[in-house]
C-alpha cells in the first residue's frame, strides 16, 4: 500500500500547498482521503480521478471537500464528451463511489446548484451522475477492490470519522480531524502508518476538537502504531512545524514525519523477528 500527500494544510492553505487530501494506492486500486481546496489539481498531475475506486469524506467541513464539485465536474466532462462529437451521456463510465457522512448528500447537491452552467446543463449533476453517493455511518467498514475502510467516530466540531484501511497486509489510518478521544486507539491500533491532524501547539480542551504534535504522538504510542505522519497544519513555517514533530517525539519513539505536498510513503508489512536459540 502507498500514501501520497496532495494536500497537508487546514482551513488555511498557504505556501502553495493544498488543503486536507490523501490518495492510498493498493490492492489494485486507489481510494482519496478527503478532498479540500487544491487537491482537485494536485490529483489531476498523478493521473486524474479517473483511477479512483472510491473518495471518502471524513466530515464536511470545507478544508475536506471543497474540491469535490470540480473533481465530480471533471468526470463528467470525461464522461460527456467524445473527439469530435456532441455530449453522449449514455457514454458515462461507472459513477466514482462517493462516501459522505450521514445526513449531508443534500447539502453537496444544493451546493452544486449554486455554480449552474446554462450552456451545458448535464455539467450541473455531478453529484447525480458523476458521484455513486454513499452515505456512512460510524461504525460501517466499506471494501473497495480488496481495500476494506473501517469508519471510526472521532471528536471534533462537526460529525467526523477517521478512515482505517488496510489491504490484507499492512494497515494505514487516518483521523480527519479530532481532538484527544479514546476512539483514537481503536482507529489506529497496531496501524503500520497513523497520518494525524496536529493543527495546534497545546492539548484542545474546548468542543471544536483537533490535536497537537504531543497528542498526536501520544495517541501513536497509545495504540501501537509504527510511523506516526502528522499533518493538517495551520502554519507553513517550517520551525512551527519542527517543533510539532519534536512534541510529538517526546511522547513517542517511532519514526515521525513531517507532511508536505507531494510526501508518499510505501507502506510495507514488518519483517517477522528471528528467533535464536
Amino acid at each position: 500500500m502507498e500514501l501520497t500527500v496532495l494536500g497537508c494544510c487546514s482551513g488555511m492553505p498557504a505556501g502553495g500547498e493544498a488543503s486536507s487530501g490523501y490518495l492510498v494506492r493498493g490492492g489494485g486500486t486507489a481510494v482519496l482521503l478527503d478532498c479540500g481546496p487544491g487537491v482537485a489539481t494536485a490529483l489531476g498531475a498523478r493521473g486524474g480521478p479517473a483511477g479512483l475506486g472510491a473518495v471518502v469524506i471524513s466530515h464536511l467541513h470545507l478544508d475536506h471537500c471543497y474540491d469535490l464539485l470540480p473533481v465530480g465536474k471533471t468526470l463528467l466532462t470525461m464522461a460527456l464528451h467524445y473527439p469530435g462529437g456532441p455530449p453522449r451521456p449514455e457514454c458515462a463510465p461507472d459513477p466514482l463511489p462517493l462516501y459522505l457522512p450521514r445526513g449531508t448528500a443534500d447539502l453537496l447537491r444544493r451546493w452544486q446548484a449554486l455554480f449552474p452552467v446554462p450552456t451545458l446543463p448535464q455539467l450541473d449533476r455531478a453529484f447525480d451522475v458523476a458521484f455513486d453517493v454513499r452515505e456512512y455511518r460510524p461504525g460501517d467498514t466499506v471494501d473497495v477492490a480488496g481495500l476494506e475502510l473501517e469508519l471510526h467516530e472521532l471528536r471534533h466540531g462537526a460529525p467526523n470519522c477517521g478512515t482505517r484501511v488496510t489491504d490484507g497486509t499492512t494497515t494505514l489510518a487516518y483521523t480527519g480531524d479530532t481532538g484527544t478521544t479514546p476512539a483514537l486507539d481503536d482507529l489506529a491500533r497496531g496501524a503500520d502508518l497513523l497520518v494525524a491532524e496536529c493543527s495546534l501547539e497545546a492539548t484542545d480542551t474546548g468542543p471544536q476538537g483537533h490535536l497537537s504534535g504531543g497528542d498526536a504522538g501520544l495517541a501513536a504510542a497509545s495504540a501501537g502504531a509504527r510511523e506516526l505522519l502528522l499533518t493538517h497544519w495551520t502554519s507553513d513555517d517550517p520551525a512551527w512545524r519542527a517543533a510539532r514533530c519534536a512534541d510529538a517525539r517526546a511522547v513517542y519513539d517511532g519514526p515521525v514525519h513531517v507532511a508536505r505536498d507531494g510526501w508518499t510513503d510505501r507502506l510495507e508489512a514488518p519483517r517477522p523477528a528471528v528467533v535464536t536459540g
